[in-house]
């Protein structure tokens, strides 16, 4: 394990235990983002099957695809996107192996290096892989040209394989970086709402321009970790912007859990999923930033007409 993490990772709640859907989810519902982390064997000293980086931030979560596959009867999903966490860096191995364990309910995004080769490429796409994400937080000190050639650079390498560019960013970036996104020909996604934290100097102008460039550009926007963003304002405040997502182009949402809630295991997925009830009050929203934006975005397959359940449907298919 890396040296002095600044976070603790602490265990996973049982699957039972989390709140039921508040709203009736409709046949495959896709959550968008959580990470998946493993281990070898059950004991402390036993040398760890994917190694993280040595400067992880957080020691190794409670996060095993086996616990999310209980989780998603309980809250009624269907399919789901790992997203690669900062603490394997590049070394997408177990990120690939989920894939092939959770197979055709399952697509991946990848952190890889500009220098990748093509034929890595193509076998991550075979393995589920429908885009890259940038971790733009671990560049936030470089001057922004050199942030935006990275950019560009990666957005050329992943588009002939209909990828699309995950950012993982400051929101002070996406503010000083409207002009080349708006110049972007591929989709890209903004994780976090845009984590424009007025903290950090952001505005409502600034707000406003990001929604200009998810109604108009190639952006798309994700509902997931309000937790994270409520920490330096209020959970209403966060309400608020999701709300407004929600309004300027339901078209081009979507929600991830953020799951294991990176350090904390306790925290209740399913309240966060009920979150929606408030972002998204319409039923119809709801389907298309559960299950019509995602489909479109990692080229699931659709689901069967009519089987949308009501909430206790769900609950009943737990165990």
């Amino acid at each position: 394990m890396p040296g002095d993490p600044n976070e603790i990772s602490t265990k996973m709640r049982p699957a039972q235990s989390l709140e039921r859907p508040a709203f009736a989810m409709p046949a495959g519902a896709c959550d968008a983002h959580m990470h998946v982390f493993e281990a070898r064997g059950e004991f402390p000293s036993t040398p760890l099957l994917y190694p993280s980086v040595p400067d992880a931030n957080y020691t190794l979560p409670d996060g095993g695809l086996d616990h999310y596959l209980k989780l998603m009867p309980v809250l009624g999903i269907d399919n789901f996107v790992i997203v690669q966490p900062s603490f394997y860096g590049t070394d997408n191995s177990c990120l690939i192996d989920a894939l092939a364990d959770a197979g055709p309910i399952a697509r991946g995004i990848v952190n890889i290096e500009p220098s990748v080769s093509d034929v890595e490429l193509e076998r991550l796409h075979d393995a589920g892989v429908r885009g890259v994400r940038l971790d733009l937080f671990k560049r936030a000190s470089l001057p922004i040209a050199e942030i935006h050639a990275y950019i560009r650079q990666m957005a050329a390498r992943v588009a002939p394989l209909g990828w699309h560019l995950q950012f993982y960013t400051p929101g002070a970036i996406v503010r000083d970086s409207m002009d080349m996104l708006a110049e972007l020909e591929i989709a890209f996604v903004v994780d976090h709402m845009g984590y424009m934290l007025a903290k950090d100097g952001l505005t409502e102008d600034d707000f406003e321009r990001m929604l200009g460039l998810l109604r108009d550009g190639h952006c798309w926007l994700k509902l997931s970790a309000p937790y994270r963003l409520a920490r330096h304002s209020s959970l209403e405040a966060v309400d608020r912007v999701a709300r407004a997502i929600v309004a300027a182009a339901p078209q081009k949402v979507l929600w991830g859990s953020d799951w294991p809630h990176i350090p904390d295991g306790t925290r209740d997925t399913g309240e966060l999923l009920n979150a929606l009830a408030i972002w998204a009050p319409d039923a119809v929203t709801r389907r298309m930033i559960l299950v019509d934006n995602p489909r479109q975005l990692f080229d699931f397959a659709a689901a069967p007409a009519g089987q949308d359940a009501t909430s206790t449907d769900r609950v009943g298919m737990a165990t």
